[in-house]
């Protein structure tokens, strides 16, 4: 492949996101822009593609650790630092939308989380606590668990809703397979928690549950509202 600056300009993927936005680059390309350069005998993009195909997707990439990244060809500490920082500014422009848009359907739910929770390799469970208008007022981790369960019980989701006085409330939490499937555990504690919920009168929104994007499956992740089981 040929070099980035041997490319026409309107080829060359910092010159088309600028002109076009950033739709208009695939995955490698993005990545390329980061990199700027390549190294010897391979362009950017041709270090982004081996890294995307090594890893698998962007989400995966976003999970490592700075010294697993730094591991790999043509980054570095340096870089790698810099790159994982990028995923958590977008992981934070996600949670700052979500302070200002309604909270009120599974995709502005999965939007707004899973740049944080797609990419973890644990199971996360998060409280989003709402206000009147279901905009996100205050997120809580309220568990970290392995790599295939986080415990939760009804009473904990409910302690923070009442010492916070939140108008309603959504639950999320990612599986770390990415297939979003709700296991037995999953449904037992969104029908153990909808129920307690109903007696205090507070309104729970959802249960999420995020995954990630593949060929076999419509969404990336689950909703219980959705389903019809809340």
């Amino acid at each position: 492949m040929a070099k980035i600056p041997d490319l026409p300009k309107n080829e060359r993927p910092r010159e088309r996101f600028a002109r076009l936005g950033a739709s208009s680059v695939s995955d490698a390309e993005l990545l390329a822009i980061f990199l700027r350069v390549g190294v010897r005998g391979k362009s950017a993009i041709e270090v982004g593609r081996k890294l995307l195909k090594k890893h698998g997707s962007l989400t995966e990439l976003g999970g490592l650790t700075v010294k697993e990244l730094s591991m790999e060809h043509g980054l570095g500490p340096a870089k790698a630092a810099q790159l994982l920082a990028a995923f958590e500014l977008g992981a934070r422009t996600a949670n700052e939308k979500m302070r200002r848009a309604p909270m009120n359907s599974p995709d502005a739910i999965y939007d707004a989380v899973a740049p944080r929770l797609a990419h973890e390799r644990k199971e996360h469970v998060l409280i989003i606590l709402l206000d009147s208008k279901l905009r996100g007022v205050r997120t809580i981790e309220l568990s970290v668990g392995n790599a295939n369960t986080a415990l939760c019980e009804p009473r904990d989701v409910l302690h923070h809703v009442l010492i916070n006085r939140a108008s309603a409330f959504v639950l999320v939490h990612n599986h770390p397979s990415g297939d979003p499937s709700p296991s037995k555990q999953d449904i037992s504690l969104t029908r153990n928690l909808s129920e307690a919920s109903g007696l205090l009168r507070i309104r729970f929104i959802d249960h999420v549950i995020i995954g990630r994007p593949a060929d076999d499956r419509d969404h990336a992740y689950y909703s219980f509202a959705s389903d019809g089981r809340l």
